[in-house]
């Protein structure tokens, strides 16, 4: 039955919020914003019809509080809730409470959520919708024995999942019965661990990650508004997303969309949502599962499709008719901005954003919810905005994407920038030698991260410059400059000295107060970089554990007084919803624990001790 959406709750925040606000009041529906006390200067509270604080200092008081949230809802007399991505956007419970409320939940039904949000019970759907999920077990895990069956029997490597993980946490990639044990022996369910959490699959390697941007009404309408490819990926999280997917036979095509469309059918799917899948080189194409939600990089769908999604959504959830998909206009590719060093594998970073420029011109689209002068906290997400590049196909697309990035220019915390130019510029991603496209899900960590293995091995995340170790933040320290506008012979030329020298020439520019752009954050920083990654590496002579980074401790996996063998994980760390793993760099005992789940911590604190004398009884 039709109900109008007239008043919009947005039980979100960031660049997602604002970008519901916009189509809101295009369509002229009143919202309602809520913030967390680090957001109240957002752009989009500022922008809201209303704007309601959520009191705390985590998610759990604020962004996922559902029965605030509810109450803002009743307060406002709000008739709908938009979740946006992340967050409640696919939680069971509060879509239920909101239909209660009688307000229309802008999205699937919470029974859709139940079937769909646990990856066990969607490779159940996957199966009765006949859609052919990547080989696996559609069973937590139960014992070491189904774990080494499993392995022999597919072989390695393989992946251990969380079953309710989601943006590329809770994924291990196990590569021999070594490391099958020492996933068995961290998360043993006997030992208060999270074994019966996971289930296993088989690793599908060099396969490109394919999805499909798909919508269904309440009227049984089905379509496709796009494909992407995300294959350009970190830590299983998604860097780089471009629509339509590229160099796709139509067969492929044809049969991600029926596969879709089975599986909206299947569980009676109203809304929008994504279906994902592993396309390997061979052409097989594996479910992975369904996104029941707007996801990011809905925003190269919207630049192919010519529809604004966000639109099309509020249109179903209030029991209209979806717009058919049009054929495909052009190419577009986003980019995801994020707080994070590619001279540190990618690490999360913090601080203050001191300067901004975003770039402009035909085909660019600027997604973002933060302004200059802004400071992005490790508490929350890292992504910072998205820059979206579209033209008429994707080799021009290619060329306006590396204009696009000489024009960006991000000061005060670590983007991955520099990273993106080198991507933009490899003929591996854009096919320009006139080879057969060849990136897969793991080509840029193969291609430009992870290039300290032994310092992975040593518990630590792996550097792609070598700042991750003292010698290599000397290196970075050295390289660091500064670049100044002069003029000579009346023609503006740019002169780049290194800052040693500057910082060091009395009555320099500084000196003299000249105005320029403060240094961003990620120069000074690296001082605490080496002094963390000097302690990461001294670790196997000293038993000191470091943080290698500003983040929470979620877990701790040992006790004081266990032994310890190499490679054993002893601490989890969250940094800006991003998991890490620090493990034992060498064998030994636990002689003391520093920190608890819920501690917050910074590059270079110690979390664990250990006696690395003690290795004769450590296994």
């Amino acid at each position: 039955m039709a109900q109008s959406v007239n008043k919009l709750l947005i039980a979100n925040r960031g660049e997602i919020a604002l970008r519901v606000v916009r189509t809101a009041k295009e369509m002229g529906i009143k919202t309602v914003s809520v913030y967390a006390e680090q957001d109240r200067d957002g752009r989009y509270v500022d922008m809201a019809d209303e704007a309601y604080l959520l009191s705390g200092d985590t998610y759990k008081d604020t962004y996922l509080n559902e029965d605030l949230l509810i109450d803002i809802l009743h307060r406002t007399g709000a008739d709908a809730v938009h979740p946006g991505y992340g967050f409640l956007s696919e939680v069971p419970s509060f879509a239920q409470k909101v239909e209660d409320a009688g307000a229309i939940w802008v999205g699937p039904h919470h029974t859709a959520l139940v079937d769909l949000g646990d990856k066990i019970t969607a490779r159940r759907v996957a199966l009765r919708a006949k859609v052919p999920p990547v080989p696996g077990l559609s069973e937590p895990v139960e014992d070491m024995r189904t774990l080494l069956d499993f392995a022999h029997t597919h072989g390695y490597p393989i992946m251990m999942k969380r079953t309710d993980g989601g943006g590329g946490h809770g994924i291990t990639v196990v590569h021999d019965d070594e490391e099958l044990r020492r996933f068995y022996t961290n998360h043993d369910a006997l030992q208060g661990g999270d074994l019966k959490e996971y289930f296993i699959e088989k690793f599908i390697d060099k396969a490109r990650h394919v999805e499909t941007q798909s919508g269904r009404d309440s009227h049984g309408n089905f379509t496709v508004y796009s494909t992407r490819d995300c294959s350009l990926q970190r830590r299983n999280q998604k860097l780089v997303e471009e629509a339509p997917a590229p160099f796709l036979p139509q067969e492929i095509t044809d049969t991600l969309v029926e596969y879709s469309r089975r599986l909206f059918t299947t569980v009676d799917y109203v809304g929008l949502g994504t279906c994902e899948f592993m396309v390997t080189p061979n052409g097989k194409v594996y479910f992975l599962e369904v996104n029941p939600r707007l996801q990011v990089e809905h925003t190269v769908s919207e630049e192919v499709s010519g529809l604004d999604l966000v639109r099309e959504q509020l249109v179903i959830a209030s029991g209209g008719t979806l717009t058919p998909a049009p054929e495909p206009r052009g190419h577009s590719f986003e980019l995801r901005i994020t707080s994070e060093d590619p001279a540190k594998n990618l690490t999360p970073g913090a601080g203050t954003l001191e300067r901004i420029q975003w770039p402009a011109g035909p085909g660019v689209r600027i997604d973002t919810g933060v302004e200059q002068g802004d400071t992005i906290s490790p508490k929350f997400d890292s992504m910072m905005g998205k820059v979206i590049v579209t033209a008429q196909d994707r080799a021009a697309a290619v060329s306006r994407v590396r204009r696009v990035l000489d024009e960006l220019v991000i000061e005060g915390v670590p983007t991955p920038i520099p990273l993106f130019k080198e991507i933009f510029r490899n003929d591996d991603f854009t096919a320009e030698g006139g080879h057969p496209f060849a990136v897969s899900t793991k080509w840029l960590e193969r291609t430009y991260l992870n290039r300290e293995p032994d310092s992975a091995r040593a518990g630590q995340p792996a550097s792609l410059a070598g700042a991750g170790t003292a010698q290599g933040a000397a290196e970075a320290e050295k390289d660091r400059t500064e670049t100044f506008v002069i003029e000579m012979n009346d023609r503006r030329v740019k002169l780049t000295v290194p800052l040693d020298i500057v910082e060091n020439i009395t009555g320099s520019a500084r000196a003299r107060g000249a105005k320029r752009p403060t240094q961003p954050l990620r120069g000074a920083g690296l001082h605490n970089v080496a002094a963390a990654g000097q302690s990461a590496n001294d670790g196997v002579q000293s038993g000191v554990i470091a943080s290698p980074m500003q983040a929470v401790v979620t877990r701790i996996n040992v006790s004081e007084g266990q032994q310890v063998a190499k490679g054993d994980l002893l601490v989890v760390l969250e940094s800006m919803k991003m998991e890490n793993y620090v493990y034992a760099p060498a064998a030994g005992e636990v002689t003391k624990i520093f920190v608890g789940p819920a501690d917050g911590v910074e590059a270079g604190d110690t979390l664990v001790t250990l006696d690395v004398t003690k290795k004769e009884a450590a296994k």
